[in-house]
């Protein structure tokens, strides 16, 4: 079957994991064999003739590169067995997988190097020139090296006659997959063996990866069962070969080394081969991939808002996350626009998850040029702060991460969170970036873009006489006590508090009070939030700016603004005159100085500088140009 194999749970690239599509489950069989005593004729029954082992061949392959896996590869030096490590060429020389000299080391051994492409993605979620630069250009690179490289291993054991079809077009001999072959987890109807030659060279069946819940006696019986049935080929399919109880896809050394010890005990009709001895064949000429189109103009980001669905996938788009965290990802029809994608985080402890770009050669991921910045969009809610998180392309198609933009707010309504890349390291040629989440909650993304800053298309003006203040009437709760879209502030020695009232507002039924006390100095104040996003009232430098609020108060007070530089930084920028106490609702307003050179968003609010009582409401900010009249 063609929907079995390992899903990606740690940082980037992507490994094989504990996901499975599909797969038939076994069933327990339990045969009963009595010795039956005959009395006919007082003759007893004879004992059986012994029953020869079938020819049966046993194929130990690694997947991803690993560096753990050198373990394994010590014990089969020192046992004269020979294994065949499918490596994933764009992690080489990439912290815990194997250096290039490590690759070399194992096949100077006798070892075979296949191909397990150049990113690890899921082929079958490809378009087709992508599938095919993942593919070719992996053998390429392995050959390159200095391999003689005639085995493939499907990622995540996806695969139809489209990807079957690559993998023999790009000179393999073979390529395996997972799931099809009987073991104690699953396929209880499953053969004991493949045949040889397979039925299917481009989809060879194997049993289900080797996982922690394997014992010495699963291992030794996926052997014993083909070679007391009709006998043929077990590959065996390992991942990690560490300590580590933890990772659904771990052995021990210890258990790796009981088993090769015992598999070197067979008799002579079991015999231990690489994929390659097994299948032969010629080395076929190399044939690279397509060439990855140029950076193209407008939106860089394929399929953005995740509409365009690949076997239930969204196309061009993979999971991501790293650390201790149980995250559930899964694509929901109540996105901003459409269908959004969705992660839902339990189980949190440290790292984070996040929906990106599919990390790959550039059929689906953005195009970069070094030097170059870019401005990123998604929106989004979340019950929980999220920022985004970025990795560029290099080399020959490594992956590496680079950068994290500020935390975005939490918001129950979608908001857009936008931030300014710096610029693209040199010998970078793509980017990939998605909103985390990185604690206990859920996040929803929709709608992403990303342009290239010397060429983004300026944002529509406001309409004349609009209020730039977003949720100005203090209407729409946010996560936690304060409103959506608005934070507290303040500097100095003194103690605020902050409430949303649900009475006494000066329109509709939501109004912001800050009780000030303890004051020695400093002051404290509502703010929209100073964000990177659609929060912060945007600006245009040079242009001056009508601020308006309602109040009452019974101390003096004035407003405090600040503006978003073109960094992304906020900065103090100005005060208004003082404004009296006021013991009923009183209009506050103030006309800025032109906005400072670079800069792009305001935030504003009316502070409380010494003990008193503060009340505020229906905030707004004009371009003074057809600001509507006090």
């Amino acid at each position: 079957m063609k929907t079995t194999g390992c899903g990606p749970v740690e940082e980037l690239p992507p490994r094989e994991g504990a996901r499975r599509g599909l797969l038939r489950r076994a069933k327990s069989l339990v045969t009963v064999g009595a010795a039956l005593a005959l009395a006919v004729a007082g003759l007893a029954m004879s004992p059986p003739a012994a029953h020869a082992a079938a020819p049966t061949v046993v194929s130990l392959t690694f997947d991803d590169g690993h560096a753990d896996q050198l373990a394994a590869a010590q014990t089969m030096n020192s046992l004269g067995l020979k294994g065949t490590f499918f490596v994933t060429s764009g992690v080489v020389n990439t912290p815990n997988y194997f250096t290039l000299a490590q690759v070399q080391a194992l096949a100077a051994a006798g070892h075979e190097i296949g191909g397990h492409t150049v990113t690890h993605p899921d082929l079958t979620t490809l378009p087709s020139d992508e599938a095919t630069r993942q593919v070719c250009n992996d053998r390429v690179n392995l050959s390159n090296w200095g391999f003689r490289v005639t085995s493939f291993a499907h990622p995540f054991a996806a695969a139809n006659a489209s990807t079957e079809a690559i993998v023999r077009n790009c000179g393999y001999n073979s390529a395996r997959g997972l799931g099809d072959i009987r073991t104690r987890f699953s396929c209880g109807t499953c053969a004991v063996g493949e045949s040889m030659p397979p039925a299917d060279p481009y989809y060879t069946a194997a049993p289900d990866q080797v996982e922690n819940t394997w014992t010495l006696a699963d291992l030794q019986r996926s052997v014993t069962q083909a070679e007391n049935g009709a006998g043929g080929w077990v590959q065996l399919t390992f991942h990690h070969i560490a300590n580590n109880p933890s990772d659904s896809i771990t052995i021990s050394p210890t258990l790796f080394n009981q088993f090769a010890n015992w598999l070197k005990t067979r008799p002579a009709t079991t015999t231990v081969k690489t994929v390659d001895q097994v299948i032969g064949g010629t080395v076929k000429p190399l044939v690279s991939g397509p060439a990855v189109p140029p950076p193209g103009t407008g939106n860089l980001v394929k399929n953005p808002g995740f509409e365009t669905l690949t076997n239930g996938a969204p196309q061009c788009w993979q999971q991501g996350g790293y650390g201790t965290n149980t995250p559930t990802f899964s694509t929901v029809n109540q996105g901003r626009t459409g269908r959004g994608a969705q992660v839902v985080m339990r189980s949190y402890a440290n790292g984070d998850a996040k929906w990106l770009p599919s990390l790959d050669l550039g059929g689906c991921s953005p195009a970069g040029t070094a030097g170059h910045s870019y401005n990123l969009g998604m929106w989004y809610k979340s019950t929980v702060p999220t920022q985004f998180a970025l990795y560029y392309r290099s080399g020959i198609g490594s992956w590496t991460y680079w950068t994290s933009s500020p935390w975005f707010a939490a918001a129950a309504t979608f908001q857009k969170a936008s931030w300014t890349t710096p610029a693209l390291p040199a010998g970078a040629s793509g980017i990939s970036f998605g909103l985390n989440i990185f604690n206990n909650g859920t996040l929803v993304t929709d709608d992403a873009e990303m342009f290239d800053a010397a060429a983004t298309p300026p944002p529509p003006p406001p309409a004349a006489g609009a209020n730039l203040v977003q949720n100005a009437g203090l209407e729409t709760a946010g996560t936690g006590t304060l409103p959506q879209c608005w934070q507290t502030a303040g500097f100095g020695t003194n103690t605020p508090t902050y409430a949303t009232l649900a009475t006494g507002a000066h329109s509709g039924t939501k109004a912001v009070r800050l009780v000030m006390s303890n004051y020695s100095n400093g002051d404290s104040k509502l703010l929209p939030s100073l964000d990177a996003g659609s929060c912060a009232p945007p600006a245009i430098a040079g242009k001056t700016y009508s601020l308006r609020a309602w109040y009452t108060s019974t101390a003096t007070t004035q407003f405090a603004v600040y503006y978003r530089n073109s960094a992304g930084t906020w900065v103090y920028w100005t005060s208004s005159p003082w404004l009296a106490p006021a013991a009923t609702y009183t209009q506050a307003s103030f006309t800025t100085p032109a906005l400072p050179a670079g800069a792009t968003a305001i935030s504003f609010g009316l502070n409380l500088f010494s003990n008193g009582t503060l009340i505020t409401d229906d905030y707004a900010m004009y371009d003074t140009v057809g600001a509507p009249a006090l």
